[in-house]
């Protein structure tokens, strides 16, 4: 308790207490996640007066009450969910709010990376940040050639022939080629799996470094709904994540043109490379879309990769995957991600 407010926490298996946060985040025109992994709710003569939650290391849904603001609560329940976040060994923080709230937080230390108007702006606090990450990935690319840098991201899930393909684009024309390979663990093929693939597949290209994206790329701080849908939130993420690759990371790396492939299939990915030829050239960054291959049929893409798995075509795999990528899958250690595979129908 304090002062007569009393913090409380939510439990989430509770339909009840869900609904009374989620009818609550309904006047604010938000929407409440289920899969957070912590709510607290504020109460005031046993009515809700304001809740936020944490996924991770992301604090998000925090809302007051309007006749409330400005008397330290949204401080207090900030305050709740590091201390809660601080019990699990967590101890850096991203705040994904909107651009008019964003005062708020720096008020109380909080940092703001990029906003995108009138959709969102992103915050970070805490041990660690988007600079010692920076600083470590310049370590992770000093042994490249001097001169022009190019820039990936990719998932790679799995590594195909037509990634290779676009990365041997990039490193056939700069002296230096970054590869960052998506690290949210939310991909059928794991994180580890999916970076080592790419390794493997780009063994024989010495002015290519692969390294891992981190928390700043593609991930559930920049781009927390990439993967699901919604053209508001794709529009705000798409663009938030391409401000801080191209204010942050690429300034970083000296990265010059970020290469990516053309987009056929996955309306997300599109207005992903939308946004990033919209912000990029601002930085003076160049964005080249290349055309996909095909392996004489259609094109290739990891998603018809994973359903060939579910249907036993191995041929068809055998002939647009690179050897490295094959000979994993052909493995025992393969084994527990093809069985995941054949039991699902995730798009991811």
């Amino acid at each position: 308790m304090w002062n007569d407010w009393i913090e409380r926490t939510v439990n989430l298996k509770n339909h009840v207490e869900i609904e009374h946060i989620t009818q609550f985040l309904h006047t604010f025109g938000l929407t409440f996640d289920a899969e957070v992994d912590y709510t607290v709710a504020v109460f005031q003569n046993d009515t809700i007066v304001g809740t936020g939650s944490r996924k991770g290391e992301v604090l998000r849904n925090i809302a007051v009450s309007s006749d409330l603001q400005g008397q330290g609560l949204t401080a207090t329940i900030v305050s709740h969910l590091m201390h809660e976040a601080a019990n699990h060994g967590i101890f850096h923080y991203f705040i994904f709010t909107r651009p008019e709230k964003a005062h708020l937080f720096t008020a109380l230390g909080f940092n703001e990376l990029a906003r995108v108007e009138p959709h969102a702006a992103l915050l970070e606090s805490g041990i660690g940040s988007l600079a010692d990450t920076c600083r470590e990935m310049v370590g992770q690319t000093s042994h490249l050639p001097v001169g022009e840098r190019a820039g990936l991201v990719v998932n790679c899930n799995p590594f195909t022939r037509g990634h290779l393909e676009l990365i041997a684009r990039a490193a056939a024309e700069n002296p230096a080629v970054i590869v960052m390979v998506v690290s949210e663990d939310r991909s059928l093929f794991p994180f580890s799996v999916r970076i080592r693939l790419v390794r493997e597949g780009l063994a024989g290209y010495p002015n290519v470094a692969v390294i891992p994206g981190g928390k700043y790329i593609i991930s559930a701080a920049t781009f927390p709904d990439y993967f699901t849908r919604g053209a508001d939130t794709v529009t705000a993420q798409t663009r938030l994540d391409a401000l801080v690759y191209a204010k942050y990371i690429a300034k970083a790396l000296a990265i010059e043109k970020r290469y990516v492939g053309a987009e056929p299939y996955c309306p997300v990915t599109r207005a992903y490379n939308q946004a990033l030829m919209d912000i990029l050239p601002q930085f003076g960054i160049a964005v080249k879309i290349i055309d996909r291959i095909t392996d004489g049929r259609e094109l290739i893409s990891a998603s018809k990769v994973r359903q060939w798995i579910r249907d036993g075509q191995w041929d068809r795999i055998k002939a647009v995957v690179p050897e490295s990528t094959f000979y994993y899958l052909q493995s025992q250690q393969a084994e527990p991600v093809i069985k995941a595979i054949v039991n699902s129908q995730s798009r991811h």
